[in-house]
């Protein structure tokens, strides 16, 4: 049986990012899966322009961000909701890695997620990117919003309401899912 290899994230730059723990946790339920769990601080770059690019070419930094993509067969992202948007790291990243070809995510299977302390949990930047990735080449296999973060998530246990255990781990294996049927069609 393959071993899929999993990018998983939290889309925040905080270094202990609550979005890229709940990616972890999510990634680590995949079967058969080797994870390579991202920090964005290792793809920190100046602010995208188009006068930098004409003048430098691509970072190295998003070239290497865009191999993650390139090199897995399925990707978890855990969205940090800043002021409603995306984290001004992430959306710098994703200026940069979408200069690089077409179709930033490369039409890989997707699982957004988003967490925040409160009662929305990110809500609102999940709906923003799931709106919005399907046009850069993501394929979206579903999305899950984990509220009141400190509440409901044990680093020991993982999601502490059963209910959204249950949600979670669902849409994991619809995530799975997608995988596999990937992985047959290229042999047929």
């Amino acid at each position: 049986m393959k071993k899929y290899r999993i990018l998983a994230m939290g889309a925040s730059s905080s270094k202990s990012s609550i979005n890229k723990q709940l990616a972890a946790f999510a990634a680590s339920l995949v079967k058969d899966a080797e994870i390579d769990l991202i920090d964005l601080n290792d793809f920190e770059m100046q602010i995208y322009s188009i006068d930098r690019e004409r003048e430098n070419g691509i970072p190295d930094k998003a070239l290497q961000f865009r191999k993650h993509i390139n090199d897995s067969d399925g990707i978890i992202i855990s969205l940090a909701e800043h002021n409603g948007a995306y984290t001004a790291a992430f959306k710098n990243i994703m200026d940069w890695a979408s200069r690089i070809g077409k179709d930033l995510w490369d039409h890989k299977p997707m699982l957004l997620m988003a967490t925040a302390p409160g009662l929305r949990g990110g809500q609102t930047i999940l709906e923003i990117a799931a709106a919005k990735f399907v046009f850069m080449g993501g394929n979206i296999i579903g999305t899950f919003s984990l509220p009141k973060f400190h509440e409901n998530f044990s680093d020991e246990f993982g999601i502490q309401i059963p209910e959204l255990d249950e949600e979670l781990r669902l849409k994991i294996t619809e995530f799975d899912s997608a995988l596999k049927s990937i992985e047959s069609k290229a042999h047929v």
